[in-house]
């Protein structure tokens, strides 16, 4: 008995019949569904449009190549849209960094955050906002600084968070002021202006509730947001 199982074990497998082949497929009709890859190995058929007993296996690898190529397409529309809007993204931000290294006072570089930003950047609304009793510290008494109350900064934010997209405003007349009633989401930055400086934050304001959203990516954002932290430390020093 031992002998005829290592006999056995030692004959080559045979391969199996067209017959073999066409009774397994006849018992799991859902192979080639489940297994599409299968599909790609496999040679067109002939097709015999007066034989009822021929499956068209070719409309059926046709068709997958053809679901293949519309997502391949829109894979790539999708990414080129991406990319576009990245580049253009990116050049908002350079001309805005340009925009804050052109002022030539304090006064001149808040009016550039408050007014020319928000053109450049396509928004309806940028703010800098700093938490400060009324009228607030002299150099923030033109107009173009917003005065939050005490601890607002981390009530906004999250203690010990930077910066938060949201896709529904809130304190949009503390934050946008005469903007507010078009701002319906927004983007808020943490802004360090040094050691014994009060909290500050910088909010973007759009019209578009779905312009800021919790998924966006803030990198270039944040890369603004630290350019002008920084020009504004200086400013502050004279």
């Amino acid at each position: 008995m031992a002998a005829r199982e290592e006999k056995d074990r030692k004959a080559p497998s045979r391969a199996p019949t067209d017959e073999e082949i066409e009774a397994y497929l006849a018992r799991n009709p859902m192979l080639l569904r489940d297994n599409p890859a299968l599909l790609a190995g496999l040679a067109a058929p002939d097709r015999h449009p007066g034989d009822a007993k021929v499956v068209d296996l070719q409309r059926h690898m046709v068709d997958r190549l053809s679901g293949e190529v519309r997502r391949l397409r829109d894979t790539q529309g999708a990414i080129l849209a991406a990319s576009r809007t990245n580049l253009a993204t990116q050049g908002q931000i350079h001309e805005a960094v340009l925009a804050l290294l052109d002022a030539n006072d304090t006064g001149h570089f808040l009016h550039a955050v408050a007014r020319d930003l928000p053109q450049i950047l396509d928004l309806d609304a940028v703010s800098l906002a700093l938490e400060s009793e009324p009228p607030g510290p002299r150099w923030s008494t033109g107009g173009d600084v917003r005065l939050l109350p005490k601890g607002r900064v981390d009530r906004l934010l999250g203690e010990g968070r930077d910066i938060v997209l949201r896709t529904e405003t809130e304190d949009a007349e503390m934050l946008f002021g005469p903007a507010a009633g078009l701002v319906r989401s927004d983007a808020l930055v943490r802004l360090d202006l040094g050691a014994g400086k009060a909290p500050a934050l910088l909010a973007f304001g759009a019209r578009n509730p779905g312009r800021f959203h919790p998924g966006q990516g803030t990198e270039i954002l944040r890369f603004l947001c630290r350019v002008l932290e920084r020009l504004l430390v200086l400013w502050l020093a004279r």
